[in-house]
């Protein structure tokens, strides 16, 4: 889980590297589409020529629909402004999901909820800086979390009783399928320099989940999901490494609220 969480920013840093030459939507699809090459083999090998789910594909194309609208607008996001300040608030996700599963699930809202959704709102509030200008890259960041957020929510009603690895094949090829139009609206050809760069963005991406995949299967999700926050840490890591890009005082204290906010939903 490490590992994959380690393998997100990898991703992040690829697409904002190739968003100053190509379009993020054109970048989004590239990533979906060389996922789809690395991916499809494999499921093909370990689970023979029937690739996805069986049940519930209508459920399973809705959730795909959110998690490529969410990752389009995450890519447009970090094309414009820093990668901490985009995945911080992109991390408010798991506190929208529960205002969600609040509504659609009718789960029950407990102190720890309550508590979680105080900190996220006093998180994003110091982000947005409300009194001030907001960047229009920050609300793109904060939209592809509310979208992973109806993605988790829908995978809660879709994925329980699928093969994780049918269901990665089946998002792989669906969100390929859905994000033509905008690849193709955006086309441009690769530079051959660049060529290596848009394999790693989708290969990258498909190594993050077989690993998180394969990480579930040997430990149990409240013991796993704190390390979510690594990509965060990572993340800030190759913002500065590579585009020189130092948080902001409001993006360190939003990032703290909204993590605080997500670890109080991890029970032991």
């Amino acid at each position: 889980m490490s590992l994959a969480m380690l393998s997100i920013p990898l991703v992040d840093g690829l697409a904002k590297y190739l968003s100053a030459d190509y379009s993020p939507l054109f970048v989004s699809w590239a990533r979906y589409m060389v996922a789809c090459v690395i991916v499809v083999p494999i499921v093909m090998i370990n689970r023979g020529p029937r690739i996805f789910p069986s049940e519930r594909l209508a459920a399973h194309t809705l959730r795909t629909v959110f998690l490529v609208t969410s990752m389009t607008l995450y890519f447009m996001s970090i094309a414009v402004i820093p990668l901490a300040t985009a995945v911080t608030a992109y991390f408010v996700a798991p506190i929208i999901a529960v205002v969600l599963s609040l509504i659609f699930l009718k789960e029950r809202l407990t102190i720890r909820k309550f508590l979680s959704l105080i900190l996220g709102f006093g998180g994003a509030m110091v982000i947005l800086k409300p009194t001030g200008g907001v960047e229009l890259g920050i609300l793109l960041a904060f939209g592809a979390g509310a979208f992973f957020a109806l993605y988790m929510i829908a995978t809660r009603q879709a994925s329980q009783q699928s093969d994780p690895m049918k269901t990665l094949a089946f998002q792989c090829v669906v969100g390929a399928l859905l994000l033509a139009p905008q690849g193709i609206w955006m086309w441009s050809v690769p530079a051959a320099e660049h060529l290596l760069l848009f394999a790693g963005l989708g290969a990258f991406s498909a190594l993050s989940h077989i690993l998180s995949i394969k990480a579930f299967g040997y430990s149990d999700a409240s013991t796993l999901a704190p390390l979510v926050y690594l990509e965060l840490v990572a993340v800030a890591a190759i913002g500065y490494l590579v585009f020189a890009e130092v948080p902001s005082a409001a993006t360190t204290i939003g990032a703290i609220f909204i993590v605080f906010g997500g670890l109080i939903l991890i029970k032991r």
